[in-house]
């Protein structure tokens, strides 16, 4: 099997997150298995009939709850979703450790450390379960020099017109 990657797109560019579904398209039509796991977007695809029909090749979570994005909520649904966003973090580790996927997409997952709801060293936790033939993509916008230092390619996306 080939050797799995961790790559991170980053930047204040539109495109990321399209970027790692195309990415999961090729793997899923190679015959990989991928997980989506998404954070920070408010309802983003899940309510999406289209997603449905992409299982059992890829599926897609969300563990927020709320209606809104993350920065619209009150400070206590704030608590109360850093609670659901933490449960995604421990699906992440737990996908990567049972080996349940080929590509792992964790998009927006560089927002949770912009906005101090986890750390680095939690994010290098979980990417530390991953085997060596499962890929990880992670977006957002801020990079972080210490994941970016963990990862295999970095690509900054940015907007320039």
């Amino acid at each position: 099997m080939e050797q799995g990657k961790v790559c991170v797109f980053g930047g204040d560019g539109h495109g990321k997150s399209p970027a790692a579904l195309g990415r999961a398209l090729q793997a899923a039509s190679a015959g990989q298995r991928v997980v989506i796991i998404q954070f920070m977007k408010g309802r983003g695809l899940e309510e999406s009939s289209f997603l449905k029909r992409l299982e059992p090749e890829i599926k897609f979570f969300r563990f927020e709850k709320a209606e809104n994005d993350f920065s619209r909520l009150s400070e206590e649904n704030q608590r109360e979703e850093i609670e659901n966003i933490k449960n995604g973090l421990n699906y992440a580790r737990k996908v990567l450790y049972t080996g349940e996927c080929d590509l792992l997409i964790l998009d927006e997952v560089l927002g949770l450390l912009d906005r101090d709801i986890i750390k680095s060293g939690e994010l290098q936790e979980i990417l530390s379960a991953r085997s060596k033939e499962t890929t990880i993509i992670m977006t957002g916008i801020q990079l972080d020099d210490t994941i970016c230092m963990l990862a295999d390619e970095v690509s900054r996306i940015e907007t320039l017109k």
